[in-house]
């Protein structure tokens, strides 16, 4: 655990979650390269909105990949960031159970820059353009980015305005999502899901549960997400 004075590096670390959690799994799985599965996606967003600490996150994986290697029997490869689920929850509730003094949380700079920011939001802006129902979205997108360089100086709050439209983007999706699509979607969650279910609770697979379908939806809709947190 570092020092009771140790502040927390924002925005960076928010933006970095993905990029730390994925880059961190993939090294200590020591297997090469590893692709992320949409249940693995679903699993590192939920943890990021659920305010599951990064640190807790890196050290439950480094904790079950240990575990699974003094096992006897490692019959199967350690495929998923699922299998990390309980680790890297109990991390959290160590953390959680350090009590620490208020501290003046430290700005750091943006992991991108303002060029970069303006590209993702005139990109995701006619992405959004080219599907019938989406107009307001995509001309709020490009209000935004036209406003980028007053923003990027708050990434905090325009995080905020994006994660709002982004929902407003899921609630039409949904609306026009088919019965056998929900059905189908919902199979697949249940097939990728099924070996992990016991390691989560009623909560984190409901919040599991949500990421997954609404990634699933969003692309199905071809539509990009907006969160930042997808600007790499």
């Amino acid at each position: 655990m570092a020092a009771q004075s140790e502040e927390i590096a924002w925005p960076s670390n928010y933006f970095n979650y993905f990029t730390e959690v994925e880059e961190h799994f993939q090294e200590a799985r020591g297997t090469g390269l590893f692709l992320m599965s949409p249940l693995d996606w679903a699993l590192v967003e939920a943890w990021k909105n659920a305010g599951v600490p990064l640190e807790a996150v890196l050290r439950g994986i480094d904790l079950a990949l240990e575990n699974w290697r003094n096992r006897k029997n490692r019959l199967q490869m350690v495929n998923s960031i699922a299998y990390c689920t309980q680790a890297v929850l109990n991390e959290a509730q160590v953390l959680a159970g350090v009590a620490r003094p208020a501290v003046a949380r430290k700005e750091s700079p943006a992991p991108f820059s303002l060029d970069d920011l303006e590209t993702y939001l005139r990109t995701n802006a006619a992405q959004f353009r080219q599907e019938a129902g989406y107009e307001e979205i995509a001309t709020a997108v490009d209000r935004i980015a036209g406003d980028a360089a007053a923003l990027y100086n708050d990434l905090e709050d325009l995080e905020r305005r994006l994660t709002a439209l982004e929902d407003k983007a899921i609630a039409i999706a949904r609306s026009r999502q088919t019965e056998e699509e929900l059905l189908r979607a919902r199979r697949e969650l249940d097939s990728q899901l099924r070996p992990y279910r016991g390691k989560m609770t009623a909560e984190q697979l409901s919040m599991l549960e949500k990421q997954y379908l609404e990634r699933q939806l969003m692309e199905a809709a071809g539509l990009p997400r907006l969160s930042l947190f997808y600007l790499r």
